[in-house]
């Protein structure tokens, strides 16, 4: 995995679900996975479990956005917001993206930056996904005075996901809710802080996954029960732990 300024080293990669009240973890895992984005659902349903609700909400950074698993959490009853990755090998290379072509629910076309309409041309499998595929006519491509700042082939095509509307739905409440990305590092970034300077190291002192799942499970008792003695007090605590 990548690290911060370290290069990339061999490591467990932490999950954990932090609620935005009382900042208790309420859902944690380790993994051997080098990226986040296959982990959202599987610790989002641990947290839905965990607080025996029928549905939540959940809060995660752009390293968690795949469509795939965004549409298992609503499917489950789990709202996400969760905004879109900033990879794309068109933006690297200096032009348009998907993103500045405008989607037309009432005619399913998109509109690009030139103002032309890309249809609806045939449906394909890509990767186990249903995908449509958009472009308009050769000739319009060939003729547009931007087509340098859109595409080095004969023409422009958008493909698009079958459940593409649920991921766009879900980019339209992140317009409504500016703050949240702020709330989320807000919440989840300091129990990590907390935890990282009781370590006192960067290195789990176990080795071999199940062990350092237990050794992590004991760092999160002793946060969330430090937690609950700052929210509750230490005697109502004992009192409750007893009852």
């Amino acid at each position: 995995m990548k690290k911060g300024g370290m290069g990339s080293q061999v490591s467990y990669n932490v999950q954990t679900a932090v609620d935005t009240r009382h900042k208790l973890i309420v859902a944690h895992d380790v993994t051997n996975a080098a990226v986040d984005r296959n982990q959202l659902f599987p610790l989002a349903g641990l947290a839905q479990h965990t607080l025996q609700q029928d549905e939540i909400k959940v809060l995660a950074d752009r390293g968690y956005y795949k469509g795939e698993a965004i549409k298992d959490c609503y499917d489950a009853g789990i709202e996400v917001l969760v905004p879109k990755t900033l990879t794309s090998n068109s933006r690297a290379a200096g032009r348009f993206d998907k993103e500045v072509f405008h989607y037309e629910e009432e005619t399913d076309s998109y509109r690009c930056p030139a103002g032309e309409t890309l249809q609806r041309r045939f449906t394909t499998l890509e990767k186990g996904k249903v995908m449509q595929v958009y472009f308009s006519a050769v000739s319009v491509c060939r003729n547009c005075s931007i087509k340098s700042q859109c595409t080095t082939s004969i023409q422009r095509k958008i493909r698009r996901w079958e459940h593409e509307d649920l991921l766009d739905s879900m980019e339209q409440e992140l317009r409504k809710t500016p703050d949240a990305m702020s709330v989320r590092s807000q919440t989840v970034e300091h129990p990590f802080g907390t935890l990282k300077a009781w370590m006192g190291s960067t290195h789990f002192l176990t080795r071999r996954l199940k062990n350092v799942r237990t050794e992590m499970s004991l760092h999160v008792l002793a946060y969330n029960l430090r937690r609950m003695m700052s929210i509750m007090g230490v005697v109502p605590l004992m009192e409750a732990i007893r009852a």
